[in-house]
């Protein structure tokens, strides 16, 4: 789920500032913010995300009109952030269409874990899947799906794999994968690594002696071709 997209309206900076860090921290790679309702307007007029996070007491157009905004155009799961003793908002939220509520102050572990309640209800049957030239490889089962095969990969080749795909068409260098493998002290791990990618390659290539989609950057380590990327 942590790439789905959200964006978090709220006129207090150092809260919208937080709030965003507490997603990034936690993985979430594309968090977008509004300090208005107008700001938020603009953004949702050019793309709707995955989610919005709208605090309710904000000048000029507050979250809840706002949301009606929204609803009039969009079913897109929304949080709204709600004040000490604000009842009577909170039951207007969900009269509005608002999927949740969380009271400020808040724990960064409560946000994280009502928005994930979120996202896992409205988009359940969505899967990780990376579509490469010969193949796709299910994350959600470390499957590779060639043809008729269905191939599962070791464990070690999943995180192996999983650190290439999170960084499709750029280099991962050797020790990056080496310390994704195997941890802090991964000196002297460069040949299991080096065997892990021939296997990995016998799964994912149609010719494995010339890979199209995992391919070698000499001396300096490996990149990730998904489907679609030259």
């Amino acid at each position: 789920m942590n790439e789905k997209s959200i964006l978090i309206v709220d006129d207090e900076t150092g809260l919208l500032k937080m709030t965003r860090s507490i997603f990034e921290d936690a993985g979430f790679t594309q968090i977008t913010t509004a300090s208005s309702a107008k700001e938020a307007l603009q953004l949702l007029s050019k793309k709707m995300p995955d989610m919005l996070i709208l605090d309710i007491m904000m000048p000029e157009m507050d979250g809840l009109e706002l949301l009606q905004e929204v609803r009039a155009v969009s079913k897109v799961p929304v949080l709204l952030l709600t004040a000490k003793g604000e009842a009577e908002d909170r039951y207007a939220g969900f009269e509005l269409g608002a999927d949740d509520y969380l009271v400020k102050p808040f724990l960064p572990k409560e946000l994280l874990l009502r928005v994930k309640a979120i996202l896992n209800r409205v988009y359940p049957d969505e899967r990780r899947v990376v579509y490469l030239e010969s193949a796709s490889v299910d994350l959600d089962t470390a499957e590779v799906h060639r043809g008729s095969q269905v191939i599962p990969l070791t464990a070690k080749e999943f995180e192996i794999f999983e650190k290439l795909a999170a960084n499709a068409g750029h280099i991962v260098t050797i020790g990056s994968l080496c310390q994704t493998a195997c941890g802090e002290i991964w000196q002297g791990y460069e040949t299991t690594l080096m065997v892990h990618i021939r296997h990995l390659r016998e799964k994912l290539e149609e010719n494995p002696s010339s890979p199209v989609s995992l391919l070698t950057v000499k001396g300096l380590g490996y990149k990730l071709l998904v489907k679609g990327m030259k």
